[in-house]
């Protein structure tokens, strides 16, 4: 007798929605623990873009990147408009306006540096673009590595370099559409 009340307490909980599938686990999921979920700008507070506190830089710790938008970047305290050319001694404005302007010419004082850059950081925007392989091809031959992200994560990539002493260098394009929330007046 008691097998069966419960039998029929679990089916009208089931036809009440509180049992939401027939495979063990939790009853109740959230659309934030599924594997399958994506954030996006709906998500508010998930979906916006990180920060990073320095609380002390190491003297000689060379040039990081504090922040970006879709005007530039915040380099070390200063406020840089556009593609910018990151390099171990300075901060240059880089004279390219997508991917398709990063030419043999575009990445010539990259190679140009002493002491030698180990790795430039190529970041091309929103998102990943292939590079022209000619240019890729002359890195090579110069002995420099390169990697091609989205700008945001070439950031990143660029500071913990920097932060571990290597010679990096980057070639940053700004996003063109921020990630970052607007206020919205009603």
């Amino acid at each position: 007798m008691v097998s069966a009340v419960c039998a029929r307490f679990l089916l009208q909980r089931a036809s009440h929605g509180f049992l939401l599938s027939s495979r063990a686990g939790p009853a109740f999921s959230s659309p934030f623990l599924s594997r399958a979920h994506r954030l996006g700008p709906s998500d508010d507070e998930m979906y916006q873009r990180t920060t990073v506190s320095i609380m002390k830089k190491e003297p000689g710790g060379g040039i990081m990147i504090q922040s970006y938008s879709s005007q530039g970047f915040n380099i070390d305290g200063n406020r840089v408009f556009g593609p910018c050319a990151v390099l171990p001694p300075a901060i240059l404005q880089w004279n390219v306006g997508s991917h398709k302007d990063i030419t043999e010419e575009s990445v010539s004082l990259f190679h140009m540096l002493e002491p030698r850059i180990e790795i430039i950081v190529l970041g091309t925007g929103a998102r990943v673009e292939r590079i022209n392989p000619s240019v890729l091809a002359l890195l090579k031959r110069k002995g420099i590595a390169v990697e091609v992200q989205d700008t945001p994560n070439a950031c990143a990539t660029f500071n913990f370099l920097t932060s571990e002493g290597r010679m990096a260098a980057a070639g940053l394009i700004p996003s063109p559409v921020s990630t970052s929330l607007d206020l919205i007046k009603e």
